[in-house]
Parts: structure tokens; C-alpha cells; sequence
């Protein structure tokens, strides 16, 4: 609906000149696009061997690969369900214990986290009056502020439940959470912290040229500043964690960005097209052949 909805406040014209932009883009700098993201998949997967090991389970690169594929494949249909799809695969077909192979996924996305923050706190710093009249048009101050309380609640109740109770269920979720929490803190533990850390640099450092070489893909993009480019990169990180993809919302939010870097709005919507769609047809395509490589691969027997 959101899709339609935006097409239609365009003129033909404007609409016309979308598909000028997009035909008439540089498909060589999409190609490296598409190359830099296959490298992103790739470090994620090495990376996830130190934690992995750390816990006590060996490394498998070729199946790191595959799950992590699978992944970003399932995050297409319900957000961070590719997360749960990544540990349920570690149980099914290399015997380690889902909480365990879970909590490993969840200090990566917590690192993650914070390199996400800090690319926000240089995006504000760098573009504050910039960014300023935008966050306050298009975030929704009012609701994020109830659902801060409720959260905040919540853990508070959880936390209490968790120390306090005797609850058989309680008992049980504790024991669960024990097995998280190795895998969580294995990425401050681990003795090869600074190789991850390393790897993470590098995985981030992938995003973002694979989001700035596609500025120089149209004619129209290649003239905004590095500044901008952090900017939208931040807003479409944001917009891809926090939905199914991106799908829908990616090349509307970030044609509102760019429109404050005076690009047109019709050429923000065919660069945001253009980004997201590559990446889109990178996700199904690995996604796609992961699954037949899954089967290569020799379920663990569990006792």
C-alpha cells in the first residue's frame, strides 16, 4: 500500500524520468554492489566461527555460509526470524545446543548494535540540522515513548520473575537462558576478541561501499557527499533491521534523505530502487542456492 501510495503523488513525467534513471543506470557499479554484498555474507560467516568455537563446537565455514544465506532469506518474510533459522539449522545438522548456538548470534548482533549506533551518532553529529527537521517529521515521538515504558515493564517483570520465582516454567527458562548467556558473552570472552572485532570492521566496511558504489550507478546521485551517503546508509540500516527487508518503506525513506541533499524526489526513489532491488535479487539468489546445498549436508544424530 505504501508503494502505491507514493506512485501515485507522481506525475507522469516524474514517473518516466524513475525509469530514465534506472535503464539508463551503470550496471557495472550494481555488479559491485552485488560483489561487496556476497562479501559481507561471506566475513559474517567466518566471523561466526570464533564464537562458535569458543563455545566448544568447530567451525564449518561452508555450512556458516549456508545458514547464514538461509538467513537473510527468511528475514525477507518475518523480521530476525533468520536468526532463529540460523540456530535451529546448528542443532539439526551440527549437534550444538539452540540456546547455545542462539546466544552466539545474539553477541554478534549486539556488537552489531553498537556499530549501527555509532554510525547514527556520526550521521547526527556530521548532518544535525540537516537531520534535525526530518527525524522530527518522520519519527513518531509519542508512540516510541509508550513503547519504551511497556518495554521497560516488562523487563522489569521478566528480570523479577527470573531471580525471584520458583515457577516450574521459571526453572526451566532459567536453565534455557544460562545456555544464552555462554553463547552471548562468548564474544568478551573468547581469547581471539580482536580477530572478531577485525571481521566485524570488515563486514561494515562491505555495507557501506556496496551502498556507495551504486551513487555513482545514476547520473543524478554521483555528485552527493560522502556525508550524505552516511546519512542515507543510516536510515536504510535502520529501516532493513527494523522491517521485513525494507520492503516498501527502503526507497521511500530513502528518497526523503537525499531530498534534503537536493536530489529530486523521482531520482531518490530510482536510486532507493535501485539499492534495495539489487540487494533483494543477492538475498533470493543465495538464499535460493543455500537451500540446495542444505542438502548436501548430514544431519547429527541426537541422543
Amino acid at each position: 500500500m505504501l508503494i502505491v501510495y507514493e506512485f501515485n503523488k507522481f506525475s507522469d513525467d516524474q514517473i518516466e524520468q524513475m525509469k530514465h534513471s534506472i535503464y539508463g543506470a551503470d550496471y557495472s557499479f550494481i555488479l559491485l554492489s552485488g560483489i561487496l554484498s556476497f562479501l559481507g555474507y561471506a566475513l559474517r560467516a567466518y566471523r561466526w566461527k570464533y564464537t562458535l568455537e569458543y563455545v566448544g563446537y568447530p567451525a564449518d565455514f561452508k555450512f556458516n555460509l549456508t545458514a547464514v544465506s538461509i538467513g537473510y532469506f527468511l528475514n525477507l518474510t518475518i523480521p530476525r526470524s533468520g536468526e532463529i533459522s540460523r540456530a535451529a539449522l546448528l542443532t539439526k545438522y551440527k549437534d550444538v545446543p539452540f540456546d547455545k548456538g542462539f546466544g552466539t548470534i545474539i553477541s554478534e548482533r549486539i556488537i552489531d548494535f553498537i556499530v549501527l549506533l555509532l554510525f547514527i551518532l556520526t550521521a547526527v553529529s556530521i548532518e544535525f540540522h540537516t537531520l534535525k527537521a526530518f527525524l522530527l517529521e518522520n519519527i513518531p515521538l509519542k508512540p516510541l515513548i509508550i513503547l519504551g515504558v511497556l518495554g521497560f515493564t516488562a523487563a522489569f517483570i521478566g528480570i523479577y520473575l527470573l531471580i525471584f520465582s520458583k515457577w516450574k516454567f521459571i526453572l526451566t527458562i532459567k536453565s534455557k537462558i544460562s545456555g544464552l548467556t555462554e553463547g552471548m558473552l562468548s564474544v568478551f570472552k573468547m581469547p581471539r576478541k580482536w580477530m572478531f572485532l577485525f571481521q566485524t570492521f570488515l563486514i561494515w566496511f562491505t555495507y557501506i561501499l556496496m551502498f556507495y558504489s551504486v551513487v555513482f550507478a545514476l547520473q543524478e546521485t554521483r555528485m552527493i557527499s560522502f556525508n550524505a551517503v552516511i546519512v542515507a546508509f543510516v536510515i536504510g540500516s535502520l529501516t532493513i533491521a527494523f522491517t521485513n527487508g525494507g520492503f516498501g518503506f527502503f526507497p521511500v525513506l530513502i528518497a526523503k534523505i537525499l531530498f534534503l541533499y537536493n536530489i529530486p524526489e523521482e531520482s531518490g526513489q530510482a536510486f532507493g530502487w535501485v539499492v534495495w532491488t539489487s540487494q533483494l535479487i543477492i538475498t533470493i539468489l543465495l538464499g535460493g542456492i543455500a537451500f540446495l546445498i542444505l542438502s548436501t549436508f548430514t544431519k547429527k544424530e541426537i541422543n
